[in-house]
């Protein structure tokens, strides 16, 4: 008789195989894995359901709608060209305003719609300058997930870190902003050091930006009003959303019901479309990998993998940490961060409970392995996958090889900056 733990695990190696693999949608994979788990008797459905984690669906849903509704005043375009502007249209320069207005976006709201709405002005730009877009978009892509590195709704792996463990948006803040912003510096500097020799126009198409009317892109100013509002009550309420004693996700979807309230009172079409354009398959995902995880929780797989790390480790809370931060970035270079990540946060709980007595270094350094990983190969994460759909749109074909040269070395360098953070900061 096959025992349950065993089917357990043939599911979700096969799922995972499944979203690696990208020959079935990963959405699918997900509901048709986590209902194969219930199916199975596995857990039954009331237990599948309290797996799931709702406050990191929440908070994924609230800032999606408000960055939908944000997206229709025009504010990103106005923000590039405006980027574009105060380097007076010079390439090298202008790509690095391009990656910092990208970073502090991806920090703000998620870095799937950052680039989403920065990376097609960036090749208006740079189309207008006759120079090669694909430095500009490498620089965008690594921006976008060293910026949601920093902050707990720039990543859905820190989302789903935070809503695990109760850490606020104070707390991604304090220790993982610093970190970021330098690896961030570090890594535009080597990107100046590779492109800069390369990235030249002429005075007469450079003049051609600054005349451009950056204003003119603001499609709506009294909406843009009311959006900068409700961002700005949003990002208050990220901030005290511990002291008042309320999650994450509550703050996010406050912000996203005043913000419809206040906006689309009664226009259902409007309303049909900003929920529309919520990102309803990666909701379904995640609620789908929560079920296949709670699986392996439930059977007792999550204790026993805990229970071997420890073994490896001999309960060095150093040698743990760093095999984590470690384990978490190469994985990720190469998988979706996000299964990686649901699997880890049980894992680790484990740990805590069979000793190991300092779990906060092996919190932060799953978020830097995980985040920062993604930068490491072109199916690392969501956000590349995006850039480079979009850019064989435009017939710029951006290579897994190509992409890896430049993007593997620095991801490398910024785990290595990493671990001597984690180091500084936790285990000294």
């Amino acid at each position: 008789m096959v025992s349950t733990t065993t089917v357990a695990v043939v599911i979700f190696i096969a799922a995972y195989a499944l979203i690696i693999s990208e020959k079935v949608h990963r959405t699918i994979v997900g509901i048709v894995g986590a209902m194969l788990m219930i199916v199975c008797g596995i857990l039954s459905q009331e237990v599948a359901i309290h797996h799931i984690d709702f406050n990191t669906l929440g908070l994924l849903i609230g800032m999606m709608t408000i960055v939908n509704i944000t997206a229709e005043t025009g504010l990103f375009n106005f923000l590039a060209i405006w980027a574009a502007q105060k380097v007076k249209a010079q390439p090298m320069k202008l790509l690095l305003a391009l990656a910092t207005l990208t970073a502090v976006c991806s920090a703000l709201l998620d870095n799937v719609t950052t680039v989403l709405l920065t990376v097609p002005v960036t090749f208006s730009i740079t189309a207008q300058l006759k120079v090669d877009v694909k430095p500009f978009l490498m620089a965008q892509i690594l921006a976008s997930n060293i910026g949601g590195t920093a902050t707990l709704v720039g990543d859905p792996p820190n989302i789903m870190i935070g809503s695990a463990v109760g850490l606020s948006f104070m707390d991604f803040i304090m220790h993982l902003t610093l970190p970021a912003i330098v690896i961030f510096l570090v890594t535009v500097f080597v990107l100046e050091m590779i492109y800069g020799k390369s990235l030249h126009t002429t005075p007469e198409l450079q003049e051609q930006v600054m005349k451009l009317n950056a204003s003119k892109q603001i499609r709506d100013k009294v909406l843009l009003r009311k959006c900068l509002l409700v961002l700005a009550l949003t990002m208050s309420l990220f901030v005290a959303h511990s002291a008042l004693g309320l999650e994450s996700a509550t703050a996010a979807l406050t912000g996203a019901g005043l913000l419809l309230l206040i906006t689309f009172t009664r226009d259902e079409e409007m309303i049909a479309k900003v929920l529309g354009k919520v990102e309803w398959t990666a909701i379904f995902f995640f609620a789908g990998l929560f079920i296949l995880v709670g699986a392996l929780v439930e059977t007792g797989v999550i204790k026993m993998l805990a229970e071997e790390a420890i073994a490896v480790t001999q309960g060095s809370v150093e040698a743990t940490a760093f095999l984590i931060l470690w384990m978490s970035a190469l994985a990720s270079a190469f998988v979706d961060n996000i299964p990686f990540v649901a699997t880890m946060i049980p894992l680790i709980k484990d740990m805590g409970a069979m000793g190991l007595s300092n779990l906060e270094p092996m919190w932060w350094s799953l978020a830097l392995g995980a985040c920062l990983g993604g930068n490491g190969t072109l199916i690392g994460a969501s956000a590349n996958v995006v850039v480079a759909s979009l850019a064989a749109k435009h017939g710029q074909q951006i290579s897994f090889i190509g992409f890896m040269k430049v993007a593997f070395p620095c991801m490398i360098l910024s785990i290595i900056m990493s671990m001597a953070y984690v180091y500084l900061r936790y285990l000294m």
